[in-house]
Parts: C-alpha cells; sequence; structure tokens
C-alpha cells in the first residue's frame, strides 16, 4: 500500500502528538505507542496498492492552513474504533486533493474526490467503551498549517518527500 499525506508543521505536528500522549496517558490506545520514526500525524490524500503518479503534484499550493473541528469515529473490526480529528473542509485544501487524484493512478475510491474524508489519525483500535473517555481529553476546535508532503510505501517501509 503507498500513500500521499500532507504533513505539519512543528506546531501542528507538536499538537497532534499531545493529543496521542493525552490518550495514553488516559490508558486509551493511541499512535503514541506506534513509535517508528515514519510515523507522523497525517492526511491522507490519496492511497491504493498500485499508486502512481503520472506527473509531479500541486506542491506549490503548500503551506496550506488546516482547521480541525471534532472528531469522526470509523469502525475498525468488532468492538473497535479508528477515532480521528476532524479536518474541515476548505476550498484550497479540496483544489489540492482534486490536482493530486489529477495526477496520479491507482487511488482506492474511499480516497477519490467525492468519496473522501480528511482526517487525522489519534487512534486505531480504541474499544467503543473508551470512546467517551477519549473525547474529553481532546480540544476539539483547532487550527494549524501543512507544509509538505510525502509519499509512505508500506511494502518497503519508505518515506519519500515530494
Amino acid at each position: 500500500m503507498r500513500s500521499v499525506e500532507l504533513v505539519f508543521d512543528d506546531p501542528t505536528d507538536s499538537l497532534i502528538r499531545a493529543d496521542w500522549v493525552r490518550l495514553q496517558a488516559a490508558g486509551v490506545p493511541s499512535l503514541a505507542a506506534h513509535t517508528s520514526p515514519s510515523n507522523s500525524p497525517h492526511i491522507t490524500l490519496a492511497a491504493g496498492g498500485e499508486l502512481e503518479f503520472k506527473e509531479g503534484g500541486p506542491w506549490q499550493a503548500l503551506p496550506l492552513d488546516i482547521a480541525f473541528s471534532g472528531v469522526i469515529v470509523f469502525p475498525a473490526g468488532p468492538g473497535k474504533y479508528v477515532l480521528a480529528r476532524s479536518v474541515l473542509l476548505s476550498t484550497p485544501l479540496l483544489q489540492l486533493h482534486r490536482q493530486v487524484h489529477f495526477n496520479l493512478t491507482g487511488a482506492l475510491p474511499l480516497t477519490l474526490p467525492g468519496g473522501w474524508t480528511p482526517h487525522v489519525t489519534l487512534s486505531r483500535r480504541i474499544p467503543a467503551g473508551q470512546l467517551g473517555t477519549a473525547m474529553e481529553l481532546l480540544d476539539l476546535r483547532v487550527e494549524g498549517q501543512c507544509t509538505a508532503a510525502r509519499l509512505w510505501d508500506s511494502s518497503t517501509r519508505t518515506v519519500t518527500p515530494l
């Protein structure tokens, strides 16, 4: 699986990592436990096993201001959920997303324009009974900035700046 991801400036990265640490300190599963150097807060723009670029991307649009509002919960198996910060859609973010997809092939339908839900993951396997606790720990309305993009390749476990 490969993915094209937006990464954040240092203050925004620190804000998300602080979420991870607060969740972990409260005994809630979080990405703080995933200590790989490639693990960093990000917004996935595209993902797919056969993801290939036709040409360069629209990275001149960066930096890009981002606003978070609330959380999103996705199913992750029986009794487990993904907890993520919701990213508010803005015209510049949607334009960047569309341009990325114009320049690549092989993206999964859930990452295509019209099917994409921008978010930043906080926990991947949180039990249903801990969702309320997790939400009480988060400051849900914050702002940040995406300053770069990268390509993550899970088969080689490598990150390539874009």
